[in-house]
This record gives C-alpha cells, structure tokens and sequence, in this order.
C-alpha cells in the first residue's frame, strides 16, 4: 500500500517554529511519502512541496479552507491524504493505516445555550444544528488537534455543502463522509505549567505554550536534529 502525503494549511509568518517541529516529528514517526505546505510556506522549508494560496480572504477559517480545498484538487497529492496543522506533534510512532479519532458528541460539548461570546463553542454549536439539519442528530466532533485521513472527493463535498461552517470542516467532513472513529480527549497544550501527559502519542499547543513553556520544552527535546525538509540557509 502506498504511503498518503500529508498536507499541512500554513498561514503567513516568519519563522514558525511549531512547525518546524511539527516536520520533525512526522518525519520521526508518521510514515508518509511526501509533506505538502498549502499557503505559506517559510523560507528553511524548502525541502517540502508547496502549493501557493491567495491569503487575502482575512478570516483563518476562510484562508485554511482554501488550503485544503487546493490540496484536494491538486493531483499530485495523494489520494487519501493526511491532513494536519503546523502545530500538531506526533510523539509516538504510528505504523499502518494512520487511526480517525473524534472529541465525542457535540450535544456534549456544545450545549443548546452557550456564551454568544464564546466564539469556539458557538460556531460548533452552529455546526451541530447545520449536521442536524441534514438528518444527523447526534453527530460527533472531530475537531481535534490531531492528524485526520482525508478523503478527497468527501472533503469537497464537505466544503461545497457547509458555507459558513467552515471553522469546523473536519467535523462536516467526518460526519457527512461516516468516517466513524475512536474517541479521545484533545491533546490541546494551552498553558506553560508542567501539567501535560508526557506519554500521550499526540501533542499540540499554542504559540505561548511551546516558545514559554514545558511542552514546548519538551517537543523541543524530542527533535532536535534537523529533518530532511529543512534548509540550513536562506537560498
């Protein structure tokens, strides 16, 4: 069986070094035959395929929809593919078909009445009703800060059906395509205290989190040999 690519959404920036890191982690143990930057990609880079998008459109949901949209029309990469963010890290390594996982049900996480300034949790909630309104009651969520295997014709579908939805396209993909899943909690680091399970085979953080705090100490620890999509020097 061939290896999918995976396809990483980067917005705009300098230097980015959760991504960086990101690479290095994937390429230590999430087998995959090539790394595609939709959008942005940094100059030390280099050493990944690139697939330049218009980030003109402002709101993020809008410019990383456009990102998996070009990479899901592009034909060079492949089909399924394995779509992740720059600030996922895979600490454990990850042999055979890459797993789906889901956060659990949405009436759970999002209930009926949330805080209108709870901007998260009202777009999912809106989200939930979109999916219920198509006939699936009780979706679950996978809008996790994990890697997701994608399905190319599914995801199109899923961005042409949900306009406005887009924050959460992982969710209206994962659940218009029944991709099914196990549930696992987020692995979403947001603070700089030692407060993080250190054996978990998924990380992610906030920018804070990994320049100022433990676990951005300890993915830095993890990787810190440079990987083949780096570049020593600006070309």
């Amino acid at each position: 069986m061939d290896l999918p690519d995976l396809v990483v959404p980067v917005r705009e920036g300098v230097t980015n070094e959760e991504l960086r890191y990101a690479l290095r982690s994937w390429v230590a143990h999430l087998p995959h035959r090539h790394v595609w930057i939709t959008g942005f990609r940094p100059w030390w880079a280099a050493g990944a395929r690139h697939i330049p998008t218009d980030q003109a459109g402002g709101a993020r949901y809008v410019n990383t929809t456009a990102a998996v949209r070009a990479a899901c029309e592009h034909p060079e990469v492949s089909d399924p593919f394995i779509l992740a963010d720059d600030d996922m890290f895979v600490m454990r390594r990850q042999d055979g078909p890459f797993p789906v996982f889901h956060r659990g049900h949405m009436r759970v996480l999002a209930p009926a009445h949330v805080p209108r300034s709870n901007e998260y949790l009202s777009e999912l909630r809106r989200t939930r009703e979109f999916l219920a309104g198509l006939g699936h009651e009780d979706p679950v969520s996978y809008d996790l800060h994990v890697p997701l295997p994608v399905d190319k014709a599914g995801m199109l579908r899923a961005l042409d059906a949900a306009p406005g939805h887009d924050a959460h396209k992982r969710t209206v993909y994962g659940v218009l395509a029944g991709i099914g899943g196990t549930r696992m909690p987020d692995v979403k680091v947001q603070r700089r205290g030692p407060q993080f399970d250190t054996g978990s085979p998924f990380l992610s953080t906030l920018p804070d989190s990994f320049a100022n705090g433990a676990v951005g100490r300890f993915i830095r620890d993890s990787f810190p040999e440079p990987c083949p999509y780096e570049v020593r020097r600006r070309r």
